[in-house]
C-alpha cells in the first residue's frame, strides 16, 4: 500500500529553523529531515512506496532524494568514465520507491491529494502530513480501516497542552501539571487511510483543504471513522516543538522511533 505525504506547507512559524530556504518537512532532528523520520516509521511497518506532494521549495526535497544514495554511502568515482559510480553501502541506505510530485506552491491539502491520483490508481492508500511523528501501529490502523468498510479513517490523538496548568486554593498552588492533556477530546493526528472513493469526493471541491469540505462531507455521510491512538504523537508546528524532538533524540528516548538499526 502506498503512503502519501503532504509536503507543501510553508512552515512560517518555523522560520528560525528553516531560514526560508528549506520546506518544513526538511527541518532536521538528529541530523535527519523530519520527513525521513516519518518515512522510516512507515517502512518499519512494511510500507516503503511513497508519493510526496511537493509545494513550497519542493526542489529541495527533490535534490535530497536525487542525491540520497551518494550522500549516505561510500563511493568510488571513475573519472575517465563519466557517470560511472560504485556505491559501497552505508548506514543510511533504504529500499524505498519515492514519487516526487509537484502539486502547486499554494494548493490546499485536498487539491494536492487530488493531483496525485494518477500515481495511486484505484487502490486504498495511507496519507499523513510531513510535519508530524508518532508511534502509530500502522498494521492495527489498517486492520481497523478494513473492519468498518467506510471510505476513510483518521487517527484521533490526545493533544498535549502547551502551557502548564495550575490548581489554586486560596492563592496557594495545590497542583501543577506541566504538560496537560485533554482527557476527552481528540484531534486530527493525520495518519489517514483512504479508499479510492475519496477522489470522487475531492472532485466535488476542485480547490479545497482536505480537512474542510471533503472530510466534513465524509463525516456527514457516515463515511469517516476514527482510529484511537493513545501513544506518542507530536506535530512540529513551532521551534519549541522542534527543540523538544531534538531533546528526545539527544537523550536516546525518541518514542516515535519504532524502527531498529538495519531497518
Amino acid at each position: 500500500m502506498k503512503a502519501v505525504i503532504l509536503c507543501g506547507g510553508r512552515g512560517t512559524r518555523l522560520h528560525d529553523a528553516t531560514a526560508g530556504t528549506i520546506p518544513k518537512p526538511m527541518v532536521e532532528v538528529g541530523g535527519r529531515p523530519l520527513l525521513w523520520h516519518i518515512m522510516k516509521g512507515y517502512a518499519h511497518h512494511g510500507h516503503n512506496d511513497f508519493v510526496l506532494c511537493l509545494g513550497h521549495l519542493g526542489h529541495v526535497i527533490k535534490e535530497y532524494f536525487l542525491h540520497y544514495e551518494a550522500m549516505n554511502s561510500d563511493l568510488t568515482l571513475h573519472m575517465g568514465s563519466p557517470g560511472r559510480v560504485d556505491y559501497h553501502g552505508g548506514a543510511g541506505q533504504v529500499d524505498w520507491t519515492v514519487t516526487l510530485a509537484d502539486t502547486g506552491k499554494e494548493a490546499g491539502t485536498g487539491t494536492r491529494l487530488a493531483r496525485v491520483e494518477k500515481h495511486l490508481g484505484r487502490e486504498p492508500f495511507l496519507l499523513t502530513y510531513g510535519d508530524g511523528v508518532a508511534d502509530v501501529d500502522i498494521g492495527k490502523l489498517l486492520a481497523f480501516h478494513r473492519s468498518h468498510g467506510r471510505i476513510a479513517t483518521v487517527t484521533g490523538v490526545i493533544p498535549t497542552g502547551r502551557f502548564g496548568l495550575l490548581w489554586v486554593e486560596n492563592g496557594r498552588v495545590v497542583r501543577f501539571l506541566e504538560k496537560p492533556s485533554m482527557e476527552v477530546e481528540r484531534i486530527n493526528g493525520g495518519f489517514f487511510v483512504f479508499n479510492p472513493e475519496i477522489f470522487d469526493v475531492l472532485r466535488l471541491y476542485p480547490e479545497c483543504m482536505l480537512e474542510q469540505e471533503p472530510l466534513e462531507k465524509l463525516s456527514q455521510d457516515g463515511e469517516l471513522m476514527m482510529y484511537e491512538h493513545d501513544g506518542y504523537w507530536r506535530c512540529v508546528d513551532t521551534l519549541r516543538d522542534l527543540l523538544e524532538l531534538e531533546e528526545h533524540w539527544s537523550a536516546g528516548r525518541s518514542p516515535w522511533v519504532v524502527w531498529k538499526d538495519g531497518d
